[in-house]
């Protein structure tokens, strides 16, 4: 199955958005019902080419009565009912839509709400990163699915951020580079030390003492010590490492948060529409955090998990497959595709990736970004999905 990632506005006011997807040669199409702030190229749309999204948004009408503290606004670039407007256009030209759900990135709600946001080792909050140890914030993420699945409607479920957002944001022009922080210290500036959090870790006190030291590296023994007067950090080669003794602990509560919300969430999917097919986007890394939250163990009541594909093609076909073995019997393992760029626009390249992904393990592809692609981009994409297909 080839699963085209669009946005509502990519198809309201745009009658041939509908055609000119489904002859692409894709099966399905993941349809944004809530997502972040952006800015959007819209390069064949017949009224705008660029689209400025300020802020988080809903993309169904926001009822009042189906919400409790945390309440997700409408947007005001485009209608408040753009999903159910693409997704009846998508249906007619015979493509099902499956609603891609962004759960704990709301730099809206965060902004509003500073007491449920991510906080590290140093007390600083991340305001685009909902905590999910926060029942206000687990509570959110409920009623954001059932409103999809009741109002909306889908023919499928995609969870995208189904866990703690981390330190990695790539937004509002990010200049974090020069720290020369490694992975393993983002992975440690993505743990949370919220007070919803800090009673899931054994001794949080030490905890927070070992990952400022691993990112800032030890205290001067000259000088007061204080921010900035360590010497760099350390080098560690793994996060464990760098947590030691704790880091079996925290490493099992930030599993158990991830999978304590998502089958929350499957749940009350299931409750209200009980064949729907449903699928995350995961990561086999513990210690992941962001849109590809960690899967500690196979979950049996997903139809299917989905895999970052961004990277080389090595990295991709090596995380996809980590996660086919955490897939259950007869679920479905999806590659996430980027085909814009730093991605060239080579058909053979492209479909030489497609096959490599599928040796890996992934029957399904997840192509993004429609709507976002130039015509010679997806006139490329449908020469390379024709070409593994023959």
């Amino acid at each position: 199955m080839n699963i085209a990632y669009v946005y509502p506005w990519d198809v309201v006011g745009d009658p041939a958005a509908p055609g000119r997807i489904a002859a692409l040669g894709v099966d399905a199409v993941a349809l944004a019902a809530s997502y972040h702030s952006t800015r959007a190229a819209t390069p064949l749309h017949p009224a705008h080419r660029v689209l400025d999204v300020p802020y988080s948004a809903f993309y169904l009408p926001v009822r009042p009565s189906a919400w409790g503290r945390l309440v997700p606004p409408n947007p005001t670039w485009t209608s408040p009912d753009a999903f159910l407007q693409a997704r009846d256009a998508l249906r007619a030209v015979g493509l099902p839509v499956h609603a891609w759900t962004i759960l704990t990135h709301s730099s809206h709600l965060g902004a509003a709400h500073p007491d449920v946001v991510v906080r590290n080792a140093f007390g600083d909050a991340y305001p685009y990163a909902l905590c999910p140890s926060h029942e206000d914030v687990a509570e959110y993420c409920e009623r954001l699915v059932r409103e999809i699945v009741s109002v909306g409607a889908p023919d499928g479920l995609i969870l995208e951020a189904c866990g703690p957002m981390g330190f990695a944001h790539q937004s509002v022009h990010e200049k974090t580079g020069g720290a020369d922080w490694t992975s393993v210290h983002s992975a440690l500036l993505s743990l949370c030390f919220c007070t919803a959090c800090l009673p899931g870790y054994p001794d949080a006190d030490e905890l927070r003492a070992r990952v400022r030291t691993a990112v800032d590296g030890p205290a001067d023994t000259i000088g007061a010590p204080g921010p900035g007067a360590g010497r760099g950090p350390v080098e560690a080669g793994s996060v464990e490492e760098a947590l030691g003794e704790p880091a079996g602990a925290v490493r099992e509560h930030r599993g158990r948060l991830a999978s304590s919300l998502r089958a929350r969430l499957v749940a009350a999917a299931r409750a209200l529409s009980p064949g729907l097919p449903i699928r995350t986007h995961a990561s086999p890394d513990p210690w992941a955090a962001g849109p590809f939250a960690t899967l500690p163990d196979a979950d049996p009541s997903l139809d299917g998990l989905v895999g970052m594909c961004w990277g080389t093609q090595e990295e991709a076909a090596s995380n996809l497959t980590r996660l086919s073995a955490l897939s259950s019997p007869g679920g479905r393992l999806g590659a996430y595709v980027l085909f814009l760029p730093p991605k060239p626009a080579d058909e053979a390249q492209l479909a030489e990736s497609f096959t490599a992904y599928a040796k890996a393990g992934a029957d399904e592809l997840h192509l993004y970004h429609v709507g976002l692609a130039s015509p010679a981009r997806l006139d490329t994409l449908a020469r390379a999905l024709r070409a593994v297909r023959s």
